[in-house]
């Protein structure tokens, strides 16, 4: 059983095979980065995955390639202390960034749920009892919200609880980690009596977490990011982050570990107010005692080279890390 106050750890994602459109192929472990994590006692690692790297169709074979690699990976992270959280960021019939690639609808078809546990049950399988503190499997990245293409909390628990019942039959003791709906936002109260980890994210105000991501629409036509700031109507300081977080703490006291899967700030907000947004986040997770994994490490969202302006760097081995918010990073932890 997985208690309440279990804490994942603090760390980061991985961008190491997350998506195939935006790399050819999954490449080794980026070990100059888990060597930064181990030196600074990070020790958690979210590793995002697109199901387009295991396989080549729906009912294919899984490469193993991908798995030797994948082998890899997991090696070099539990070799360091740090535990790593596979998860599924495009999984069979669903990913929250381009859902219209797929033909098939893992929600409502049975093609891609038969995927989905294969997937699930093959690591499973390759894992079985090994590595039980340093690893972890993260379901399916960011569910949607309910009312699209069809999706309802109900649809979203009864493939949760299958899948997670297939992990259980072949690896009883297996940590799964499930992601909030309406991309990781939103708890999920009615899986609190499943025994996992509820992952939620950290990308609210979006004014300030999502300036001039030219992926989103919503960012078109946004004032310059100040913090705290009036958004939609809304006005977000501490005690608005502190109240949005309400029902992941109720979870929580229904018996169920929260983690923050996801949180970051994108290159072009300017990092005074990244920084003074990070540091109530922060705050609010110590006090709550949940670990978190930002997204991402070396990169425009990471602590190292993200570009925004107004940045002190400190280099570390050739990246140029963002040594204030390293400092609240580390001052962060519960």
């Amino acid at each position: 059983m997985i208690n309440a106050d279990q804490n994942l750890g603090y760390g980061f994602n991985a961008q190491w095979a997350y998506s195939q459109g935006h790399m050819d192929a999954a490449l080794p472990a980026d070990t100059r980065m888990l060597d930064f994590m181990a030196k600074y006692e990070f020790k958690f690692l979210r590793l995002p995955t697109d199901y387009r790297f295991w396989i080549d169709t729906l009912d294919g074979p899984v490469h193993e390639s991908f798995l030797k690699l994948l082998d890899s990976y997991i090696h070099e992270s539990i070799s360091r202390g740090i535990h790593i959280s596979l998860n599924l960021h495009r999984a069979p019939g669903y990913c929250i960034n381009g859902w219209e690639l797929e033909a098939t609808n893992l929600w409502s078809d049975a093609e891609p749920q038969a995927t989905f546990h294969r997937l699930w049950s093959i690591v499973a399988e390759r894992y079985k009892g090994k590595h039980m503190d340093l690893l972890s499997f993260d379901l399916v990245n960011e569910p949607p919200a309910e009312g699209q293409r069809g999706f309802t909390r109900e649809i979203h628990s009864a493939v949760i609880r299958s899948v997670t019942a297939a992990i259980r039959e072949i690896d009883p003791e297996r940590t799964v980690v499930i992601n909030g709906l309406a991309g990781g936002h939103l708890a999920m109260p009615e899986l609190a009596d499943l025994d996992v980890v509820h992952s939620g994210r950290g990308y609210q105000p979006m004014l300030v977490s999502h300036y001039k991501a030219e992926w989103w629409d919503g960012s078109k036509g946004m004032p310059i990011p100040t913090y705290p700031c009036t958004y939609e109507g809304k006005y977000w300081d501490r005690q608005a982050l502190w109240d949005f977080y309400q029902p992941w703490r109720d979870v929580q006291a229904m018996g169920r570990p929260v983690h923050i899967g996801e949180f970051g700030c994108y290159k072009y907000t300017d990092n005074d107010v990244a920084l003074a947004w990070f540091g109530d986040l922060f705050d609010i997770y110590r006090e709550s005692r949940w670990g978190y994994s930002l997204w991402e490490f070396d990169g425009n969202f990471g602590i190292a080279n993200h570009g925004r302006p107004r940045t002190t760097y400190e280099n570390f081995e050739g990246l140029n890390i963002d040594r204030a918010l390293l400092e609240l990073m580390l001052e962060s932890r519960a």
